[in-house]
This record gives structure tokens, sequence and C-alpha cells, in this order.
């Protein structure tokens, strides 16, 4: 009797692994056909590539444990097909680098991958310069946007031109409006490379045409902002790594006030020309004479803006950066292009969120297929909807207004909304690099390549 009890126990055993093995196997059936799921539509997106740096995954080593997809602080970058972590929407990566802290085998490494040889990132040296000697390239421009690699990069910059100016001899400096160190961009890249300026007692002057904080102002209010650990010149060690946006904008203002910071708004580079002891920096403001330069520009160019009331508001953005942090929102997405649409049913598809496109056309035109085709499938299906021949008048706290109709016989419209999304193109900055002389990947670097710093340094 105990004999057929002690079989029956271990029959019963044998069928509860069986059937939590088979549980275990649909579950992870069902995980892998998700994943799948998102990284095709990741794909019709166009947010499965990369924009920056971004995990590099060693298939051969990754061990499937998840660590990483759980300290992803962004919304489906990783996730596990077979046991093997992939990168899904690549494009929402910013490079906080906690996926390869906490993986256990070192199976992830942050870099820019086969992005390092795109042919719009600048060829720099190991010191962050340019092919033309004198110049420098910090931050995001040249394909890092992760805030802690800004600072360095800054700092970085600054310490190669105080060496190479006191090589050069230290006493020539700072004479009338020549100044040493000319900085192009106001993110933590433009921040950190001033501070360090004045902690090295050069004479300089950071310009920006919108405000201080780079890409971070334009991110969605309230966003979580990780920035890892910052030492940051003259301050030191910054206590956190993880800041909603406004507080990291009030940080870094604070930071320009305590340090009086050389910082001038609203003025918008347009080029440089060589001249004999340096560089005449041509900006909206007039040119300015420098030394040595540290471009700390985005990557992303200055927007076209339509020059109507309300367009300075913080609602008003000209990216979108992470579509998932709009859920309940009221939106408008102005423009007709690839980047419009895409961005207009990436907002659609979460919970919540009422969007609408306005585009001063009677139609679409030149859109990718797949474009075309998810914008007509998404009006169909009423999660969202396109105002042809629409045109924005002014945009306030809690409403836009618009004109639609033709020129003459336009109708105003009134629509609620929270956040507005101007995606009607704008003026890329690697034109302007070609034009300077700045080589990219892929061109030929030798004419610059072929003269030295210190040959800029004469007066």
């Amino acid at each position: 009797m105990n004999l057929i009890i002690v079989v029956g126990c271990f029959g019963l055993l044998i069928t509860i692994l069986l059937l939590l093995e088979q549980w275990q196997q649909r579950i992870a059936e069902r995980d892998r056909e998700r994943v799948l799921t998102d990284i095709h539509e990741a794909e019709e997106r166009g947010t499965d590539k990369p924009l920056a740096q971004h995990p590099q995954i060693d298939e051969q080593a990754c061990i499937g444990c998840g660590n990483c997809i759980e300290a992803c602080p962004e919304d489906g970058v990783l996730g596990l097909v077979d046991g093997i972590a992939k990168v899904i929407h690549g494009s929402r990566c910013i490079g906080h680098g906690r996926c390869a802290v906490v993986c256990p085998v070192n199976a992830i490494q942050i870099g820019l991958g086969e992005l390092a040889k795109s042919p719009h990132l600048p060829i720099l040296t190991g010191e962050l310069e340019t092919t033309i000697p004198g110049i420098y390239i910090a931050g995001e421009l040249g394909g890092f946007a992760l805030i802690r690699v800004a600072v360095e990069q800054g700092v970085q910059a600054v310490e190669e031109i105080a060496r190479d100016l006191a090589l050069a001899g230290a006493l020539k400096k700072g004479q009338g409006d020549l100044l040493d160190v000319f900085i192009v961009g106001a993110g933590p890249a433009g921040l950190a490379a001033s501070l360090k300026c004045k902690e090295r007692n050069l004479k300089y002057v950071m310009v920006d045409q919108d405000d201080i904080g780079g890409t971070v102002r334009k991110y969605p209010r309230r966003k979580l902002t990780l920035t890892g650990p910052l030492d940051m010149p003259l301050y030191g060690r910054v206590k956190r790594e993880e800041f909603l946006k406004e507080e990291l904008i009030e940080f870094w203002e604070k930071l320009i006030r305590t340090y009086q910071l050389n910082f001038r708004t609203g003025v918008r580079f347009l080029g440089t020309e060589r001249s004999s002891n340096g560089f005449i920096a041509q900006t909206s403001a007039g040119p300015i004479r420098a030394r040595r330069l540290v471009l700390a520009l985005g990557r992303r160019g200055t927007p076209r803006k339509l020059g109507v009331p309300g367009e300075d508001l913080e609602k008003v953005l000209y990216q979108l950066l992470d579509a998932a942090s709009f859920t309940d929102t009221r939106l408008l997405v102005v423009g007709g292009g690839d980047s419009a649409i895409e961005a207009a049913t990436a907002l659609a598809s979460h919970k919540g969120n009422t969007v609408t496109v306005s585009y001063r056309r009677a139609n679409f035109f030149r859109l990718k297929q797949r474009n075309e085709e998810r914008i007509q499938r998404f009006q169909v299906e009423n999660r969202l909807r396109v105002l042809f021949n629409s045109q924005v008048r002014s945009i306030d706290g809690d409403s836009v207004t618009l004109a639609q109709g033709e020129e003459g016989r336009e109708e105003e419209l009134l629509i609620q909304n929270d956040y507005v999304f101007i995606l009607a193109g704008g003026e890329l900055p690697y034109p302007l690099l070609r034009a300077m002389g700045v080589r990219l990947n892929g061109e030929d670097a030798t004419l610059g390549a072929s003269l030295k710093a210190k040959d800029l340094v004469e007066a």
C-alpha cells in the first residue's frame, strides 16, 4: 500500500513538473512572439535603427537572464528572443549604459557600432579634433548623445586646447577681442566646456541659438533624465544621477549663475573661416574671433519654425524622442513628410492619445510607401485625423488655432491641445560642417590632416 502511495505521489510530481514545463514553454513562446511582433513593428516605424550610441550584444556570451531589459530606463529598447537579448527600438536608446553594468557575463558593450562609419559623422582624432586643426567636436554631433559622455568630451576638448595654447605661448592669449575658445552649443558638452574654460582661466564665450539645455530642453515635461555619475568642472561631483527634465535645466542654469559663465542666447552659428591667429566665426550677432572652436551642437540641426505666436512655449517640440512618454494626451503634429507621419502614427499607437495632423497641402506626396499605407490605415481606423490645407495661426497653453481651406476662404479651427510637434524639416549641421572644410566619414581627410594645430597659432 505504501509503495502504491509513493509511486502515485511520484507520478503526480512528474505530471506537475511536465505541466509546469509546458506552461513555461507556452509563456516563453508567447513572449517570443510578442518580441518578434515588436521587432517587426519597429522596422515598420523605422525605430529599429539606433541614432547614436547603443548596446552591442555578444550573442555567443549572452545567457538570456533579462537583467539588461529590467535595467533599461527607456521603453522597448531591448527584448529576449530564444534566450538572447535583442535590440528592438534602437532609436529610443540614448546610451544610459545600465544594461552593460548589470550584465553578469559582460555580453553588452555601449558604443556606436556600425554608426561609427556613418557618412554623416565627422572624422575625429582621439583628442576630439576634426580634420580642421583647432576645431573640436564634443557631444551629440560626434555620435554620442549620453549626457555623461558629452560632459566628459566637453572637458576633454578644453583640456586639449589649454595644453596646446600653453605650448604655443600662454602670454599671447586673450588679446583684444580675440578669444581663446569659442563654444557653440549650450547642451551638457558646451556647459562643461565653458566651466573648464573658466577653471583654466581661458578667455571664452558660449553661444546657442536657443537656450541652455540642448536636446534635454526638448524632452517632454517631467521626463526622467538619467545623467549617470557626473564630475562638473569647478562644481565637482554631482550627487544625483537622476533628474526630471525641469530639475536638470534648473541645475544647469544655477551653474551658469553661480560661476558667472559668459553665455549668450539667440546667437546662431553660421560658419567659420581661418585667420592668421585662429578663426573668424560668423554668427547672427556678427563675427567672433577665436583661437580655437568647440562645436557642441546637436545632430538634429536647426528646425524650421512656423513664426506664429506661442511657438516659444515649452509645449512646442521639434522632434519626437520617445512616443511612449505620451499617453492620454492631446497632440498636434505639423508637417506632411515621413518624419511627421512616423511621429503621428507612433503617438497614435499609445493609450488614450488624441492625435491631429496639420498639413498645408491638399494631400501627402513623396511619402515612403509604408508610411503612406500606415497613415491611410490609421485614418480609416479613426486612430488619428488629418487636416489638409491647414496652417497653424497661434499656439496657446491648452489650445491651438488653425486656419483650414483655400486662401481667402479659410475657416478658423480651435482644437484643445497639450503638445505641438513641428516636424516641417530643417537645416541639418552636416552641410555646415562640409562648408567649413570638416571631413565626414567616407570623405578624403588628407587636406585637414596635413595641417597641424600649432600652425594656426602665430599671433
